[in-house]
């Protein structure tokens, strides 16, 4: 059994391997390239005349690691921040928390009213189209350096109020299509806002403590001790209803105040990077396109055009109330558009309770609609330069004109 799930792990590393080096050569973000691969070569590809490539199984080891790469790329995030920033920004961050949030909103719920589904119904396909995934955004503004740009201090606060907010929204949409009833809604409400304050408090006054937990000469014992406080608090989380994500960043941000940011970058990048990885090639496993077909297809071809546009103009609307400039916000808008993880969980969620287009439609749509807006997303924010000149070369073009007349 060990000898098989060894074999199985090593194809998936080489794998990855094989199409970043790919996409590397080609000048493409590599977050698609291991999306795809995980879908070419995963237990859902696709038979092409006839012959399948599906090597490769999921197991619980991808989902662990992949749980791993979500942390850390959060974890990651909070580092570059600290808790007085994002306390000091707050009323900022409300407004574009809710611009992000009534635009993106709205337009799941129309979706949902259009084509007929209930109430439920309409509450799943509007959080699955309403939040950006946090990794996929996290990891693309770090490989394209976006990271220390005035932009993304936009994209990263909304990200955060996102992720309450589905906090919030996962408490309730459980307990109510589980059965649990208000009662449980609102326990469950009160102790994920609970713990997130928690965590907000030990980021604001924790630092002596925190300080001396990472003060260890030692390389080995540093990344053992920084991994699993990250993991710990990311399953606490889990468990008690919150995401881990949002408990990831606020663990980053306590570390933040500390001295041990250099060190923390410089060891754990490449865990970062390898978990990551195997998230991305998670996503491809999930996705079968061979569900993706009626109802699930019109919706996701709908959905795709509609909410790229909308996460564009409310990233567009929130930089330029933040203070950005007009390419500044543009490039918030972009670095939105991606989504993931979050709506992998809905998908699962909808198939637990297995009635009607919850069991028949959402899942297929919500793995089609990730796969599409995650690889998207990435070749958006990619190609933002060309955009950018294409923008900055129409006031060129139209004194032209004017003086031509």
């Amino acid at each position: 059994m060990a000898s098989g799930l060894l074999l199985e792990a090593g194809l998936a590393i080489t794998v990855l391997a094989v199409a970043g080096t790919l996409a590397y050569r080609l000048g493409q973000s590599v977050i698609p390239a291991y999306i795809v691969i995980g879908l070419v070569v995963g237990p859902n590809a696709p038979e092409v005349a006839g012959v399948s490539f599906a090597v490769l199984q999921r197991h619980e080891f991808v989902d662990l690691l992949a749980e791993l790469g979500v942390v850390l790329l959060l974890f990651f995030i909070g580092v570059e921040f600290s808790i007085d920033q994002l306390l000091a920004n707050r009323e900022r961050l409300a407004v574009i928390g809710g611009i992000d949030l009534v635009v993106n909103a709205a337009v799941g719920v129309a979706i949902g009213l259009a084509f007929g589904f209930t109430p439920v119904e309409v509450a799943f396909v509007t959080g699955i189209v309403y939040i950006s995934s946090s990794a996929i955004v996290t990891k693309s503004l770090i490989d394209l350096g976006w990271v220390a740009d005035p932009e993304a201090e936009v994209v990263l606060g909304t990200l955060v109020v996102e992720d309450l907010v589905i906090a919030v929204y996962l408490a309730v949409l459980s307990a109510l299509v589980l059965g649990g009833g208000g009662g449980a809604a609102l326990s469950a409400v009160a102790i994920a806002l609970g713990f997130i304050a928690v965590l907000v408090v030990v980021a604001r006054v924790g630092t002596p403590v925190i300080q001396r937990a990472l003060a260890v000469d030692s390389d080995e014992l540093f990344v053992l001790t920084t991994l699993g406080v990250v993991a710990l608090v990311g399953g606490l989380a889990l468990q008690l209803g919150v995401s881990e994500a949002v408990a990831a960043f606020f663990v980053g941000t306590a570390v933040s105040a500390t001295d041990a940011v250099h060190r923390v970058e410089k060891l754990l990048s490449p865990a970062r990077d390898l978990f990551a990885a195997i998230f991305f090639l998670a996503i491809g496993f999930q996705t079968d396109l061979g569900a993706l077909s009626g109802t699930a297809l019109t919706l996701l071809a709908v959905a795709v055009v509609v909410t790229s546009a909308s996460k564009l103009v409310s990233g567009y609307w929130s930089g330029l109330r933040y203070g950005l400039s007009e390419r500044r916000a543009r490039r918030a808008g972009i670095a939105l558009v991606a989504r993931g993880e979050f709506s992998l969980v809905l998908a699962a969620l909808a198939l637990e309770v297995g009635t009607g287009a919850l069991a028949d439609v959402i899942p297929a749509f919500a793995v089609g609609y990730v796969l599409a807006m995650s690889v998207l997303g990435t070749v958006l924010m990619k190609s933002a330069p060309r955009f950018e000149r294409y923008f900055e070369e129409q006031p060129a073009e139209t004194d032209e004109s004017v003086e031509g007349a």
